[in-house]
């Protein structure tokens, strides 16, 4: 029971939590609105180890080399070996993975690069990124069937399902049978360093905080070779290639400016490889901007180049077609292009 004194003192804390929200949503009134359950559905498209989230769909091995070469071969080879940048998502696997449930060469080292099919343990987690961020200059332009295909050409390319198998919803708790590292997942180290202490465990740091808040896209230095480097791993399919990231420019990201050609190459993630002023993976658009100065067949040039892709212009790494850009699009980022 209370007293009155404690009474009165906890219901003034009532009347001043109960003004302090009154004027928080004064300060917002007018201000946005509840998403609609639409929204929502269309945000809620992660899908979990236990397959919660999965959509009904289906895709064969064959339509999904279809969807591979025409989308995503440009930058993870044919066969799944990758090129130039890209790390290998395929090769390294046996039957006798398959059938353990853990990959031996993880144990041994035996392989020059640790792929993807090496360490993932969940079909889910396959199925989920490819869902949501492929291919990575389009994400989300696959169809739920593309998606299932291009999952079952890739655990084809492994061994892990047969040339004629259709992966559907109905069918792929069955497939996470098969996954050559279903049995090798741990949380016993950090994401980037692998001896170090896990970091999906830590707790929020809130001392020592920075003042100055600086935003920058970088990779600490620890972490850039978290995958190997490229140029010193010798694939087992197709031709050895690959960069030297050690010697590559550091990604610098420029101060936003509020124009409409910007605001279309990071739209379509031309920014991902091109900085404004410097070279990233391609030329910069300033370097860009130099070369084709003066030269009156540059716009349909460089239209024939976005939308065909190609490499050779400025070295061996080829850039992949960007043939979904609309027209309009693409000449409003060549008139901003052509003026830095």
């Amino acid at each position: 029971m209370y007293k009155w004194p404690e009474l009165r003192k906890s219901l003034s804390v009532l009347v001043l939590a109960g003004f302090s929200l009154a004027a928080s949503a004064a300060d917002y009134t007018n201000i946005g609105r509840a998403a609609t359950p639409k929204e929502v559905a269309a945000w809620d498209i992660d899908v979990r180890p236990d397959f919660r989230g999965l959509p009904k769909g289906r895709g064969s091995v064959d339509q999904g080399q279809q969807v591979w070469d025409g989308k995503c071969a440009s930058c993870h080879g044919t066969f799944g070996e990758s090129n130039q940048v890209f790390t290998p998502i395929v090769g390294g696997t046996t039957k006798d993975d398959v059938k353990n449930g853990r990959v031996a060469a993880l144990t041994g080292n035996s392989q020059p690069q640790r792929t993807t099919l090496m360490k993932v343990a969940t079909v889910s987690t396959l199925w989920d990124y490819i869902n949501r961020a492929m291919p990575w200059n389009a994400p989300k332009t696959l169809t739920t069937d593309e998606v299932y295909a291009v999952t079952a050409y890739i655990l084809n390319l492994g061994g892990v399902v047969a040339d004629d198998f259709t992966m559907s919803n109905e069918n792929i708790a069955e497939v996470q049978k098969r996954m050559p590292n279903r049995n090798g997942m741990t949380q016993s180290h950090g994401l980037w360093q692998t001896s170090g202490k896990p970091d999906v465990k830590n707790t929020a740091c809130m001392k020592d905080c920075l003042k100055e808040v600086k935003i920058t896209s970088e990779l600490p230095a620890f972490a850039r070779s978290a995958n190997g480097n490229p140029v010193e791993q010798n694939r087992t399919i197709g031709a050895v290639r690959g960069v030297d990231l050690s010697k590559a420019a550091v990604i610098k990201v420029s101060a936003p400016a509020a124009d409409e050609g910007l605001k279309l190459a990071k739209q379509y993630a031309c920014t991902a490889c091109h900085g404004v002023k410097d070279k990233v993976v391609g030329p910069g658009f300033a370097q860009i901007a130099a070369k084709y100065k003066g030269d009156a067949n540059a716009e349909a040039n460089l239209i024939k180049k976005i939308k065909t892709g190609g490499s050779g212009a400025w070295g061996d790494i080829p850039m992949p077609p960007q043939g979904h850009i609309k027209d309009a699009d693409i000449k409003t980022m060549l008139d901003w292009v052509m003026r830095q």
